[in-house]
């Protein structure tokens, strides 16, 4: 097989099915307008084709599916689209994730001998991992989504602004001197950095029964229910975090507000604050403000710092946030 049929093959078990029709085609038979169809496709993340051969059958029922979602009289045009949108970039960026994942397998797959063809080791690859990750992600994005719901109904709220704003702690983990570490590793040893301090960090926060809103590279966003578990979370990362030599030392900021919840993200004071807070945060340290600081129990130890400037916030006096010796919460 060429390296063309390699890759027509490979495009055809990820794809499922053969593509063979232009944009005009696939929407019309979908039963969207072309105009529609490419809203459809720019909400999703892809470039318009033109009138190049480039849809097939599963775009046809993709297509088919948001027709019948704006033909309903339970969805309105604009939550269709923005549903779409959100879809998109969540899998375009867990699309680059499993494929440079993919990637580095191949590339050790070659380097140990297994296969001389990279290609060919692909196509292996995705015929037998493409299967079960299908449905691993379908059983993930409904477990979120039951998550997420829970979330809406615990906060007991009629309205739609009560319904996307709460209550939350809000961290930000940064890790120190990231730039000048980064600028003496190469690619391979960057990425790995990346990948273990955003995975550590993930266990931990999961764990601590906080929920990660993003991760930077270099810093992870988290939000928790309440200080006490905010600051738990947050004391636990630097401790376990500092004990690693392959990962450089962190410091986190923690505030405590009214949150807005919009595509995926936390907007509003406390996010801003937390980050302020990180940045003038010592290697290891957990700094907090005022307001979370009143809210934690005796199992913590605080101290007060004296004021100083935060941009946006004025004069502010961060509190550094220890666990106190001795203290069993259990």
């Amino acid at each position: 097989m060429n390296r063309s049929d390699q890759h027509d093959k490979l495009l055809g078990l990820i794809l499922g099915s053969d593509v063979e029709l232009t944009a005009e085609e696939a929407t019309t038979r979908g039963g969207l307008s072309l105009e529609d169809g490419q809203r459809l496709w720019r909400a999703l993340g892809f470039p318009d084709a033109g009138d190049g051969i480039a849809y097939g059958d599963a775009d046809i029922r993709a297509i088919e599916s948001v027709a019948a979602a704006l033909a309903s009289d339970l969805l309105d045009e604009k939550t269709v689209f923005r549903m779409t949108r959100a879809l998109g970039t969540t899998m375009s960026r867990l699309a680059d994730w499993q494929v440079s994942t993919l990637v580095e397998q191949v590339e050790d797959d070659v380097a140990g001998g297994k296969t001389s063809h990279r290609l060919e080791r692909a196509v292996e690859l995705a015929q037998y991992a493409a299967p079960g990750f299908e449905e691993l992600m379908l059983y993930a994005w409904r477990r979120h989504l039951a998550a997420a719901v829970g979330r809406m109904v615990a906060l007991g709220a009629t309205s739609e602004d009560e319904l996307l704003s709460s209550h939350l702690t809000v961290g930000f983990a940064d890790l120190s001197r990231f730039t000048l570490l980064s600028n003496g590793l190469d690619d391979s040893a960057l990425g790995h950095l990346v990948e273990d301090f955003e995975s550590r960090c993930t266990d931990i926060v999961t764990a601590g029964g906080g929920r990660i809103i993003k991760t930077l590279g270099d810093a992870v966003l988290f939000v928790a229910d309440t200080a006490p578990e905010g600051t738990r979370i947050a004391l636990e990362l630097v401790g376990q975090l500092a004990r690693r030599s392959d990962i450089p030392d962190i410091k986190v900021g923690l505030a405590t507000g009214s949150v807005l919840s919009r595509l995926g993200d936390v907007f509003g004071p406390p996010v801003n604050l937390a980050a302020r807070l990180t940045s003038v945060a010592r290697s290891n340290r957990v700094l907090v403000d005022e307001r979370t600081a009143a809210m934690l129990g005796d199992e913590f130890e605080t101290r007060t710092m004296p004021p100083r400037p935060l941009r946006g916030f004025g004069p502010v006096s961060p509190v550094t946030v220890s666990e106190r010796r001795g203290f069993r919460s259990r």
